[in-house]
């Protein structure tokens, strides 16, 4: 069977390493998967986001951000390039942007529940001020409501241990983060396990990336991994 374009397999020499590449139907850029987002269709012909790659059937692939998808969806070119990538006429919802958003970030949260149960991360400024002076954090998150000097602390603690500059602000308040961990009261978060730091890193950037593509895949702080890879590695 024919490979359609927006399916096709990296070359081995890739400079991620070999692995799948697909085609944005909007900017037409060839990136590795996980640097997109998948759109799924429905057996009723409806499009949704398939955040996880995982839904059956034919998908396409988008890897712009919110407001080009907006703007693209409003004016008709998104519905005529899923055409062309699906061989059918696709009905696409006018808050298709909106879907994809919440979805990243449920899938980012969802991330961090998994982490939670899986004993890889750490909460509580004291015992995460410890590890990281200890060299132990791999990742370092606030809340989105975290008080400044807590923040400076953990960031100071962690630079000590040879971490990085500053810890990652989550664009939620502490009330979420608690609601996502199943813990009370989560105002800081330490991964020290490398891979469990990786997939949450992973699950943060595709969200922040498409609310601002200037913050990752057409800016600075690129997603990192493999999605497929760091899903099955991080699969409890």
């Amino acid at each position: 069977m024919r490979t359609p374009p927006n399916e096709r397999l990296a070359p081995a020499s890739a400079e991620r390493g070999a692995g799948p590449e697909r085609t944005c139907v909007l900017s037409r850029a060839v990136r590795h998967r996980d640097q997109l987002i998948r759109l799924a269709l429905s057996p009723d012909g409806d499009v949704a986001p398939d955040i996880r790659a995982r839904a059956p059937g034919r998908g396409a692939y988008v890897g712009v951000g919110r407001a080009e998808l907006d703007a693209a969806n409003a004016n008709g070119k998104l519905k005529g390039a899923l055409a062309r990538a699906f061989k059918q006429d696709a009905r696409v919802p006018a808050d298709l942007g909106q879907k994809v958003e919440t979805a990243l970030r449920q899938a980012a949260l969802d991330r961090l529940g998994l982490e939670a149960r899986g004993g890889t991360l750490v909460t509580g400024a004291e015992r995460i001020e410890q590890a990281a002076r200890a060299g132990k954090v791999r990742l370092l998150i606030h809340a989105a409501d975290a008080g400044e000097d807590g923040n400076r602390r953990l960031d100071q603690a962690w630079r000590v241990g040879g971490g990085d500059r500053q810890g990652l602000v989550f664009p939620e308040s502490r009330t979420i983060l608690s609601m996502a961990l199943g813990r009370e009261n989560v105002v800081h978060i330490a991964l020290t396990d490398p891979a469990a730091a990786r997939r949450v890193r992973h699950a943060i950037d595709r969200w922040l990336t498409f609310i601002d593509p200037e913050a990752g895949l057409d800016g600075g702080a690129a997603v990192s991994g493999d999605a497929t890879a760091l899903e099955d590695e991080g699969h409890k």
